[in-house]
């Protein structure tokens, strides 16, 4: 081993043990403890919901339920997976989210990168219409008579077409496009002889997976979650969501609690109150399944554009 091999171990080694001051320990202690405030803030929540998701209600309600299920029971689950139309519930959703997403995508970021051109004429006034919507709108009424109008009420299509495009998505792709890919790009591809259309699929959208993985995920999730526009456009059983079929479901076990008496008033309120903990792990573990695999994506494509230089 040469001499400067040896040196250079032993500076490493120097800087392995090299002892912090007394501010840097007080700084790291501060930092550590608020990370893991903070960290308990936000997982134990969803912690409790699972636990409490297997516990008994009347020992959740006590507040007898911290870190371990108490009087552990199936018991919701159960109740919930006996109602059928939970798997067309879960298929619809399936179907509204994938179609959804394809959707939104094909509006938002050709609509965004048109927008980010400078070559653009009147960009700016377009824009400023973009703008305009998302501060006053037609209302729901207005809303309703031209989804009626459009023959979209009570069709699967409305719970994609109409609300497909998004202001905010369309701007957040617009600054990636602005700050990530490069006007040279476009210069170099005029001169190869490619047209904007060719540069559009065949340049610009491989550069972009981080922002299309962004705005998939925040399309994809709003239609998982999405219950208000079934609840206000659908009338058909078989279209509803999982959403409002997981409300349904709710509702229903709260009347039937309430109407009963005596011994099946208490087990029928039992089972509503466990439902509840079951329905919110149902409806959002695909989503907490999905999103590790896109969360690499989602941080470059949030954060990129956002510090030059």
């Amino acid at each position: 081993m040469t001499e400067t091999a040896l040196n250079r171990g032993k500076t490493d080694n120097l800087k392995d043990t090299k002892q912090y001051s007394l501010s840097d320990r007080i700084f790291n202690f501060v930092v550590y403890s608020f990370s893991f405030i903070f960290l308990l803030i936000t997982v134990y929540p969803i912690y409790f919901v699972v636990i409490a998701s297997f516990s008994d209600p009347y020992a959740v309600s006590g507040g007898k339920v911290w870190f371990l299920p108490y009087d552990f029971t199936l018991d919701g689950y159960k109740e919930l997976l006996k109602h059928n139309e939970i798997w067309r519930g879960y298929w619809n959703t399936i179907l509204y989210t994938i179609t959804g997403a394809f959707v939104g995508l094909a509006v938002n970021i050709p609509a965004a990168y048109a927008l980010s051109r400078k070559d653009l004429v009147g960009r700016k006034f377009i824009m400023l219409l973009f703008i305009f919507t998302m501060y006053f709108n037609g209302g729901l009424i207005p809303t309703f008579l031209t989804i009626k109008e459009f023959g979209l009420y009570d069709n699967f299509w409305v719970m994609v077409l109409p609300f497909s495009v998004s202001v905010y998505n369309i701007i957040v792709a617009r600054t990636f496009f602005t700050s990530s890919i490069s006007e040279d790009l476009w210069d170099a591809a005029q001169i190869d002889g490619c047209g904007n259309l060719r540069y559009f699929f065949r340049i610009v959208l491989p550069l972009s997976k981080a922002i299309l993985s962004v705005i998939g995920l925040w399309i994809a999730v709003g239609q998982w979650n999405s219950y208000f526009n079934a609840l206000i456009y659908i009338k058909n059983a078989k279209l509803y969501p999982l959403q409002l079929i997981l409300r349904d479901i709710l509702i229903i076990n709260n009347v039937q609690s309430a109407l009963g008496t005596g011994e099946a008033a208490q087990i029928a309120l039992r089972l509503a109150n466990l439902m509840r903990y079951s329905i919110i792990i149902v409806s959002t573990v695909p989503i907490m399944i999905f999103y590790p695999f896109v969360q690499k994506y989602f941080n470059h494509g949030v954060m990129v554009g956002a510090v030059k230089g």
